[in-house]
């Protein structure tokens, strides 16, 4: 999936996941710490500034990726560009926190503009309120949009009228549980992907819309936040009853284009704005939501997925053929 969504992004990159199976809530920060060290030192051969590139997932964050970049470093001299997703102050980007939930944004302002809205007024769920999930709830309510539901590990709550959700953030940040959240009512998890809305946005794990409950989905959009969020068998419910699903390869594809960003300012020693990096974010997004536009066209496919798809494999294919190396 990393590879279809580089390729579908523009990023000159190709694509890969791993990590480690732990749930780094019952580690300290010292244990955490030992443990990242001793996986870049296991790993140390194979990543490299032009080789691999290792970035933040879930249950990871700034200070990993800088610890990360430390051991590497110990071994191999100093290269800030072997990791993104750092702390700004350890030569990470502006920017790079916001990225994948700004993407989410773009993306549903693209998807939505293509049929003549804007993201104004729209009623929007999100499911997750980490950082894809808050970033664009937030980005979403600057944007106009109202955010009448979200949830996290804790539940969810639900206002029909939209809830203030700088207050939401400000709530959870400081320490307060989700579902405390006085100025909402609690809704039972399960039920917040079927609420009426115009937006939905599954931004935490994978495949939470299946076939049992695509029926019952009321949204009109779906922009997947999180990877892999619907099944296939899901996919094609959807396709069939007029649901527009924004696959995951092109909606949260911000988070990865950021991180290039990142890693092609530590490669050339500067730093950009971040003003400038989401510009340049803002004009990935929309040429990725061109593409896609295109490639439905040009094949004559009503699914925004299967035209991904059929994008990012026409790219890697050319190249491939380009190089020589069929």
């Amino acid at each position: 999936l990393m590879t279809w969504k580089t390729a579908l992004i523009g990023v000159p990159f190709g694509g890969a996941k791993g990590g480690i199976q732990v749930d780094p809530k019952t580690l300290s920060v010292a244990e955490l710490e030992r443990l990242t060290r001793r996986f870049c030192d296991a790993i140390h051969n194979i990543i490299g500034p032009t080789v691999d590139i290792p970035a933040p997932d879930m249950n990871t964050n700034p200070h990993v990726m800088g610890w990360i970049f430390d051991q590497y470093s110990r071994l191999h001299g100093f290269s800030p560009a072997v990791v993104t997703g750092k702390p700004v102050s350890l030569h990470g980007s502006l920017g790079r926190g916001a990225a994948t939930g700004r993407g989410c944004m773009f993306a549903a302002r693209e998807v939505l503009g293509h049929d003549g809205l804007s993201l104004e007024g729209q009623r929007v769920v999100i499911q997750g309120f980490g950082n894809v999930g808050s970033w664009a709830a937030r980005l979403m309510h600057e944007a106009g949009a109202r955010v009448v539901a979200v949830s996290d590990i804790s539940g969810a709550i639900h206002n029909p009228e939209g809830l203030d959700i700088p207050a939401v953030f400000a709530h959870t940040s400081g320490g307060g549980v989700l579902t405390e959240y006085i100025e909402a009512e609690r809704v039972d998890p399960a039920e917040l992907l079927e609420l009426d809305c115009d937006v939905l946005i599954p931004a935490a794990v994978d495949s939470v819309i299946r076939e049992d409950n695509a029926p019952r989905i009321k949204a009109k959009y779906i922009i997947e936040g999180a990877n892999g969020p619907t099944t296939p068998e899901a996919d094609d419910i959807l396709t069939d009853r007029g649901i527009i699903a924004v696959p995951d390869i092109y909606a949260n594809a911000g988070g990865v284009t950021v991180s290039y960003f990142e890693w092609t300012q530590n490669i050339q020693q500067l730093s950009w704005s971040e003003e400038d990096v989401n510009q340049r974010l803002d004009l990935y997004m929309t040429q990725g939501h061109k593409r896609l536009r295109e490639t439905m066209a040009r094949h004559g496919v009503k699914s925004m997925r299967t035209a991904a798809f059929v994008a990012a494999v026409e790219r890697v294919q050319d190249a491939a053929a380009l190089r020589g190396i069929q």
